[in-house]
């Protein structure tokens, strides 16, 4: 009991913790200021994962995960997202079977498959502007939430670090962390679920993930072998968003991928994380970094 009791602790005071580092040792990097976000992420994403091939032949396929998180000051649930790509690396000098729905692409002279798990209502390009809790006591009480069930679509890499940037938000990047075909699989598995139009989008969704009725990008993401796990203080999902959420996921993976053989590293949620945050001028004042090492970036 006492050991479980630690564990609760530790993971309460993880999540719920304060979550900026101190001033001293923040880093923010404003050398690709002036590049666009979007491109900052993949281009660390692409370097990060060619690291891991290094320069050698590759003779398997290699499958790596991403996880992402973006959230406002304050962290408010309406301007905080949690989301997941995935990257099938070919090897070299064979030819791959695809992954239908899959496009390959090409990137210094290697070939890869990627896809992005970003579950949102469908129309929150045009239409931003996110119920989670509406209703007396509807934190805690999922039947006050007057929240409507939406359309879900699963977002791209690009359309979600640009709705980021439009609302100036921080945004979190853990890994590449290195998985098993099987992780890959299910991970497919996952975008082909929500690409069939049978589930749609709730960011509360306590009542309808059970049946599978509506979820939120929390569940979209987090379980790949178990679709509908527990989050949040008692299962309620209160503060499972943002940075939280995705560190979450990420302890979960860790515990649970871990065991199976499906996360083939091991996961530090604090220390893995690397931050993109929005800067109105060039080596100005960041108005919030909640990371510790950080690039800085502009709308």
């Amino acid at each position: 009991m006492k050991l479980q009791f630690g564990r609760l602790f530790a993971l309460f005071a993880l999540l719920f913790g304060p979550q900026t580092a101190p001033a001293a040792s923040r880093t923010v990097d404003f050398s690709n200021y002036d590049v666009p976000l979007y491109t900052q992420v993949v281009n660390r994403i692409k370097a990060k994962v060619s690291a891991r091939l290094g320069e050698g032949t590759n003779t398997r396929d290699r499958y790596f995960i991403i996880p992402f998180a973006y959230e406002d000051k304050g962290n408010h649930p309406e301007f905080s997202h949690s989301f997941i790509s995935v990257i099938r690396v070919f090897a070299d000098d064979k030819q791959p079977k695809l992954t239908p729905g899959l496009e390959k692409q090409t990137y210094r002279d290697r070939e890869f498959e990627a896809f992005t798990i970003s579950w949102l209502p469908r129309d929150f390009m045009t239409n931003p502007h996110l119920c989670v809790f509406d209703g007396v006591g509807s934190h805690v009480i999922p039947q006050n939430n007057k929240c409507p069930i939406s359309p879900g679509r699963n977002f791209s890499l690009e359309e979600t670090i640009r709705l980021a940037v439009n609302d100036k938000n921080a945004v979190a990047m853990w890994g590449p962390y290195e998985m098993a075909k099987q992780g890959f699989d299910l991970a497919v598995q996952r975008k082909h679920l929500l690409d069939g139009g049978t589930i749609k989008y709730r960011a509360d969704d306590r009542l309808y993930r059970r049946d599978r009725v509506a979820i939120s990008c929390f569940h979209a993401m987090a379980g790949l072998d178990h679709l509908f796990p527990n989050g949040g203080i008692f299962g309620t999902g209160f503060k499972m968003w943002g940075l939280n959420g995705t560190a979450r996921v990420l302890i979960e993976y860790r515990e649970r991928a871990g065991e199976k053989g499906l996360l083939l590293e091991p996961v530090d949620v604090k220390n893995d994380r690397y931050g993109f945050v929005y800067a109105p001028t060039r080596n100005g004042v960041v108005p919030y970094d909640p990371v510790r090492n950080a690039s800085a970036y502009r709308r």
